[in-house]
């Protein structure tokens, strides 16, 4: 299935059971409300994805599932996050055979790569297949920064069709749109900067948090583009205190027990990650049962 590289793509979580074992029964049924709420795409093995903790056979086993799924309904967009270059190409070719429809790649994982290195690696693994991909540039989490300036060098690398703009600075939609104009689809990577990117105009929105929520998680987007500014503010400040989760160094457990209170999974995790426990669960529980308690009747 081909990507029209605009709209929201949910990084979805992978499900496990309590002994950490994969669930992909449970992640099949996620992905169906998330499916349902009128997504554009679904990206898997994500960061949210616990990619970096899954076995190389785990990884194929959840794209294979997610593309069993969707059955041709949404696109299915493949997480790359390997240690090595050799790894990483030969994870995107067994993707684009199992059918997935193109690639999140991130930046070399573990080791901090300088930018002849990095370009390197993410020309390496577009070379792998002929699907399109998007560049995921996430510096605060993964220390390798491509900006505008450095972006304009991947230009010539025809499968290259997005970005997912994570550093944190929404004028980076600016300024990526002066130096390359509409030649990059421009996804926001930052749950609680969807409106200031939205406003600076985005092609779409890799979500994190909506996953809890995605109906609503949908509407906030779809009142983005016919413009219902207020209406958008207004829902967006009921979902801000649940997106926020999303820029804690533990963004997976948080948005993984608002899956778990919102009925659509567990909470469980892989290690080294490990479930919250006392005060912190009850601070981030708090959150989240206020969040649903005045959730806005559709």
């Amino acid at each position: 299935m081909s990507v029209h590289w605009a709209g929201v793509f949910p990084a979805v979580t992978t499900q496990f059971r309590q002994d950490q074992s994969l669930d992909l029964a449970a992640t099949a049924r996620h992905l169906e409300a998330v499916i349902a709420s009128g997504v554009s795409g679904l990206v898997v093995c994500g960061s949210l994805g616990e990619n970096q903790t899954l076995e190389a056979d785990e990884k194929r086993q959840v794209v294979a599932n997610a593309i069993k799924v969707a059955a041709g309904r949404v696109p299915i967009v493949a997480g790359v996050a390997e240690t090595s270059t050799r790894a990483a190409v030969r994870f995107a070719h067994d993707c684009a055979k199992l059918g997935a429809s193109g690639f999140m790649v991130m930046p070399p994982m573990v080791y901090k790569a300088d930018a002849g290195e990095a370009a390197a690696y993410f020309r390496a693994v577009a070379a792998a297949t002929d699907l399109p991909w998007m560049l995921y540039n996430n510096p605060i989490g993964y220390t390798v920064d491509v900006p505008p300036e450095k972006l304009t060098e991947y230009a010539d690398i025809d499968t290259l069709k997005a970005i997912k703009e994570s550093s944190g600075d929404p004028r980076r939609v600016t300024e990526i749109r002066l130096a390359l104009g509409d030649r990059l689809a421009v996804f926001a990577g930052v749950d609680d900067l969807i409106l200031e990117s939205a406003i600076l105009g985005i092609d779409g929105w890799v979500a994190g948090s909506g996953i809890a929520f995605p109906a609503e998680n949908q509407r906030i987007w779809n009142l983005t583009r016919e413009g219902k500014w207020d209406d958008a503010r207004k829902l967006y400040r009921w979902a801000a205190p649940l997106m926020k989760l999303d820029t804690h160094p533990k963004f997976v457990q948080y948005i993984k027990l608002l899956v778990q209170e919102a009925g659509l999974g567990a909470e469980w995790v892989r290690e080294p990650r490990k479930p919250l426990a006392g005060a912190e669960r009850e601070r981030v529980l708090t959150v989240i049962r206020r969040g649903f308690e005045t959730r806005p009747v559709a």
